[in-house]
């Protein structure tokens, strides 16, 4: 089971990584495209949150697509990068109305390369970024649940810790 949920993990960790390098170029663009002149402050701030949030994962995602036992303790940063992302995703579909693409789900033009097709891309790419870190951080608390129950019936348990 342990190999299971390892190799689990990693194909997570290239989602992560794959939807985090797509929102990363599409606002990339947008941010040296646009120049202030087109934006307000508060446009340009959630761009920005947008593309540090992005850059995170790609750090986070990278270091921790080595499969290591200790990567599944680190579920609360999954969790908490799953709520950034969550975050992101709703500053891109307030974001929408600003563009004149039509509603934040009509997604009948997402294969053209516009602006709205693009720019439904990253709020898509957003959303699947957020589910796959809080999949990983349920996989996280799953395996670390799972351990700890392990260890407590052979009694390698001692307050909180494992032993050495």
């Amino acid at each position: 089971m342990p190999v299971i949920s390892r190799l689990f993990s990693v194909i997570l960790r290239v989602a992560e990584l794959a939807c985090a390098t797509v929102v990363a170029g599409i606002i990339g663009y947008y941010l040296h495209e646009w120049t202030n002149d087109h934006l307000d402050a508060w446009a340009e701030g959630r761009w920005i949150y947008t593309e540090v949030v992005a850059g995170l994962s790609l750090l986070l995602g990278l270091l921790w697509l080595i499969p290591f036992a200790h990567t599944f303790f680190i579920w609360p940063i999954d969790i908490i990068l799953s709520l950034a992302w969550f975050a992101s995703f709703g500053l891109l579909v307030n974001a929408l109305g600003d563009i004149n693409c039509g509603g934040a789900f009509s997604w009948g033009g997402i294969t053209h390369n516009d602006i709205c097709g693009r720019w439904r891309a990253a709020e898509a790419f957003s959303f699947l970024s957020a589910i796959f870190w809080l999949v990983s951080g349920i996989l996280g608390i799953y395996f670390v649940w799972r351990v700890d129950r392990r260890s407590a019936r052979r009694g390698n348990y001692v307050y909180g810790r494992y032993q050495v």
